[in-house]
């Protein structure tokens, strides 16, 4: 018979990020984002699979109800001090599981290596900042540190929509409410829980995924209403962030949606996360602070994403800052190799991947012989 404790304490113990149980396959870790292979002698069976299915939903009615309904759950799950974001579907009509591991002590947001300008914007009274990234991106750690920062320093209550809740808060200097979305929890969807929450007389609003227009048009009412709105977006560049936001409205209604964005839209922040050469996950930032510039390309008929790029490129005095940028730094910082940097960029930009590395290397050497 499975034994789930075991794998938890395994998984703790070698760091994984992520624990995969998959029927007629032996559990597999992902640490460091390679898979590592479990020490069992035997393979997971369909029984297995049933077992781990009962362990997880503990005869939660409601739970069982979206399982079978929708045919895959998102839930929160506690071990010890291991707490975990469950996900489980299926394949070949058994229950599979995919587990994420849930640090205890949440980063410090200066640890992090998220520029700065991030948490400066946090003091905005009002407007929309955007987390965004892949999958495995990070940016779950950086909207929770965000929240712990502003916990610790600003007078603010804070309102937390998350699916599930995976860091719990304390309450220190502002107040935090947390509410998990889903059926059976504390708010059936997103959308509901944003509109609510302006009867909450919430300072904060924190939307733990934008996934659809009605949460879109929810966010923009409250960033309107004159709410700070801190959200994440599944999208890999600035430029791209903006065009999602657009696309969730039909054409007859994106150039209105334009003109809100471009007012209330205050920063997006998009990572992604290397290996660098320890084999250690760094965090590589592009940031756009959205100015009038910035704006004024949203506003147009035609979003060009090259133009967005430049601006963000040669906007580097007000906080933003560009992906080259990020990933020149890295190499030019020995963190990253030369192909580790090349392969994050399109073909077309490895000129300007050089010459910003060179421009890098000049400054950092006129700053070594100053300081000589």
């Amino acid at each position: 018979m499975i034994d789930i404790d075991e794998i938890l304490k395994v998984a703790k113990k070698k760091d994984a990020s992520d624990i995969h149980l998959i029927c007629n396959l032996k559990p597999m870790l992902r640490i460091r984002r390679q898979l590592i292979e479990f020490e069992t002698p035997s393979v997971l069976t369909v029984d297995d699979m049933y077992d781990i299915y009962d362990y997880f939903v503990r005869g939660n009615l409601d739970k069982d109800k979206v399982f079978k309904e929708t045919k895959r759950l998102d839930t929160s799950f506690e071990y010890e001090d291991i707490r975990l974001r469950v996900n489980i579907s299926l394949a070949d009509d058994v229950p599979i599981f995919t587990l994420r591991l849930i640090k205890s002590e949440l980063p410090k947001y200066k640890d992090l290596g998220v520029p700065d300008i991030v948490r400066r914007m946090t003091y905005q009274p009002q407007g929309l900042i955007l987390v965004t990234g892949k999958t495995n991106s990070g940016k779950t750690t950086t909207l929770n540190a965000l929240i712990n920062e502003i916990n610790e320093n600003q007078n603010k209550k804070i309102l937390t929509l998350e699916s599930p809740v995976e860091y719990k808060h304390k309450s220190k200097k502002s107040i935090v409410v947390q509410k998990e979305i889903g059926a059976g929890r504390d708010c059936l969807n997103y959308s509901d829980g944003v509109k609510n929450c302006l009867r909450e007389d919430c300072d904060i609003l924190v939307i733990g995924e934008i996934r659809d227009r009605e949460t879109m048009e929810a966010a923009i009412e409250t960033a309107e209403a004159g709410h700070l709105v801190i959200g994440t977006l599944h999208t890999k560049s600035c430029a791209e962030t903006i065009d999602r936001m657009v696309n969730f409205y039909e054409i007859r209604d994106q150039q209105t949606v334009k003109y809100l964005i471009s007012s209330l839209l205050k920063l997006v922040i998009s990572q992604r996360l290397l290996p660098d050469k320890k084999n250690e996950l760094v965090l590589v930032p592009e940031v756009m602070v959205v100015d009038n510039i910035v704006a004024g390309i949203i506003r147009k008929e035609k979003i060009s994403v090259s133009e967005i790029e430049d601006a963000i490129q040669s906007n580097s005095e007000k906080g933003s800052i560009g992906l080259i940028n990020s990933i020149a730094e890295l190499f030019v910082n020995d963190v990253i190799t030369l192909e580790q940097a090349k392969a994050q960029i399109e073909e077309k930009n490895i000129e300007i991947l050089n010459r910003t590395i060179m421009q890098l290397k000049i400054n950092k050497e006129k700053t070594n012989r100053i300081q000589q």
